[in-house]
């Protein structure tokens, strides 16, 4: 079994964590760190200390209303990206422990195929 690195949990809720297959598991949030635990092999799990999360990266539709994914992305190791139940109530947990500034909206459709069109035609000229 897997010791966790937290001594308090805050939020503890079912997810989805997407690396490279879909994992199903728990999150766990607590005072030391963000882990992820599956549920049926145990060794796959996800722990990152606070300390080295750069930013939260939040999908937002709906104008706030839903929001489906959220991704971790860490100073050394990449990008996580998580899908739970109630992805606001983790978002507020995850926000005592993170400055709010460094919890971004990730860009949307149009917006990324904006930024795609100038970058083409800043090359053409």
């Amino acid at each position: 079994m897997v010791q966790s690195l937290n001594t308090h949990v805050d939020l503890a809720i079912d997810a989805t964590a997407f690396t490279g297959l879909t994992d199903y598991g728990k999150i766990m949030i607590g005072d030391k760190s963000f882990e992820f635990y599956n549920t049926k092999d145990p060794r796959k799990n996800i722990q990152i200390p606070w300390e080295e999360v750069d930013c939260v990266i939040v999908s937002v539709l709906f104008k706030g209303k839903w929001i489906p994914r959220y991704a971790i992305k860490t100073k050394r190791n990449g990008t996580y990206i998580f899908a739970s139940k109630d992805a606001k109530r983790v978002l507020r947990a995850i926000r005592n422990y993170i400055d709010p500034d460094r919890i971004v909206r990730s860009l949307g459709f149009f917006e990324v195929l904006n930024r795609s069109l100038k970058s083409i035609f800043k090359k053409n000229k």
